[in-house]
């Protein structure tokens, strides 16, 4: 890895809230502190969930906060060709299988320690898929133990089987899941630092098995904080997120301070003037290390 190239991603469901204005103002900043560049990929894999407005209104919405990224805004559902062929070489080790456990079965999985339902490992042994049968593509983790540094929440270890066992890579609907389409996205990329949410977190090691798997460099980790509402919920579409529809100096301000970032000494004036100290000031170090936060008032 040479010079630093940090990512944006969201998913085209709806409008950007306060939950992916702080992600994107962490990214951005990061990215372009180091000097590097900065993309904007939109993760619209999965088209059951994808709302056609939706990308249109996130990139206008960036950009009137002042973002700037370098080159084309990328999309998923144009790649899936990558996708293809990732997973023929994982099928070419030897190290997918088809599942056909229906929701009510894994319903019953046991819970990890951090309350994620195991997979059992019922149909590890199927290396093909029964004929006229829609079946869902796991990844076999065996023994992987993986242990990272995050630049935010230290060192995160997770041993698969116990934690997660055996994912998901392509779906019954043929669709293929988060974690294989954003290793490949983020490894075609030369993406160095993926600066996210924390609600991410526990997938990293899935997405670093996966990097090893197909040969991929990992990048560096950044897990920011997510902002949850006065229920304690994520903030979200699902969970009724206010659009980002006001000052968008407010804003920026207001996500900076959940951040725990050094302040200019003056209100600053324009998006511009933000990012000019944003940008010189970014201090990972002074981001709290922990998954959530209240989102500030105005903004849930």
């Amino acid at each position: 890895m040479n010079a630093a190239r940090g990512r944006f991603a969201p998913s085209p469901t709806g409008p950007l809230h306060f939950g992916s204005l702080v992600a994107a103002v962490a990214s951005h900043a990061d990215a372009h502190h180091a000097g590097g560049e900065w993309r904007l990929r939109i993760d619209d894999v999965d088209l059951s969930r994808a709302r056609s407005d939706a990308a249109a209104d996130i990139v206008a919405t960036l950009a009137r906060h002042g973002m700037r990224w370098h080159g084309e805004v990328v999309r998923q559902s144009a790649r899936v060709a990558r996708y293809d062929a990732a997973f023929a070489a994982l099928a070419q080790q030897g190290s997918l299988f088809a599942c056909t456990c229906t929701r009510a079965e894994l319903a019953a999985a046991p819970l990890s320690a951090a309350g994620e339902r195991v997979y059992p490992g019922r149909c590890r042994a199927r290396l093909a898929a029964p004929p006229g049968v829609a079946v869902a593509w796991r990844l076999r983790v065996g023994d992987a133990e993986v242990a990272f540094h995050d630049r935010v929440q230290g060192t995160v270890r997770q041993a698969l089987a116990a934690d997660v066992g055996d994912f998901v890579v392509r779906r019954s609907d043929g669709l293929y899941a988060y974690q294989l389409a954003i290793v490949v996205d983020d490894a075609d990329d030369a993406v160095t630092d993926v600066v996210r949410g924390a609600d991410l977190l526990a997938s990293t090691p899935r997405q670093i098995v996966l990097q090893r798997m197909l040969g991929f460099a990992t990048p560096r980790y950044l897990h920011v904080p997510v902002a949850i509402n006065a229920r304690g919920d994520k903030l979200s579409k699902q969970t009724g997120a206010r659009a980002l529809d006001g000052d968008p100096v407010r804003a920026l301000v207001t996500a900076w301070q959940f951040l725990e970032q050094p302040m200019p000494a003056s209100a600053p004036a324009d998006v511009n003037v933000f990012w000019e100290h944003a940008i010189r000031a970014w201090t990972p170090s002074r981001i709290p290390p922990v998954n959530m936060l209240p989102c500030p008032a105005g903004f849930a």
